[in-house]
């Protein structure tokens, strides 16, 4: 009868058959051995890639850094879109991350990620009132011979 060769595991199954391959890929020393292959894999792409980029560094094909010579005179370089300042032509303010709400706008509602508290009513929140519900249910055409939900 065949066997069959895990790589993985470096070892041979008894039998060649679909039940004992999926117990075998299903095992928990496996998985480890899959895990830890391909880690490994990972570590050695990285490491070929340092190296080659540090050769390269050696041999002056890269600069040290992006911004150690001076800008030409009357150049001007852009901050980065994540730093804060005037929009600059063309381009949209970058949204508001973290921290508190800027001055005029007040947080409607749950933090992202937050679920309202277990009675399902926000508390009240300090500034200007908002809309609320009307007193009484609105009016809702109806068909004939169909109920209106306010009776």
């Amino acid at each position: 009868m065949p066997k069959f060769y895990c790589d993985y595991c470096d070892t041979y199954l008894t039998h060649d058959s679909p039940s004992v391959r999926k117990t075998h890929c299903s095992g928990r020393k496996h998985k480890e051995n899959v895990k830890d292959y391909y880690q490994k894999w990972m570590e050695e792409q990285a490491q070929s890639l340092i190296d080659k980029t540090t050769a390269a560094f050696q041999q002056g094909k890269i600069p040290p850094t992006p911004f150690s010579a001076p800008p030409p005179a009357g150049a001007m370089i852009p901050p980065p879109p994540s730093l804060p300042g005037p929009p600059r032509p063309g381009m949209m303010p970058a949204p508001h991350m973290g921290g508190p709400p800027p001055p005029g706008m007040m947080p409607v509602g749950p933090a992202p990620g937050m679920r309202p508290p277990m009675g399902g009513h926000m508390p009240m929140m300090p500034g200007p009132p908002m809309m609320r519900p009307p007193a009484r249910p609105m009016m809702v055409p109806t068909r004939p011979g169909m109920t209106r939900p306010d009776r």
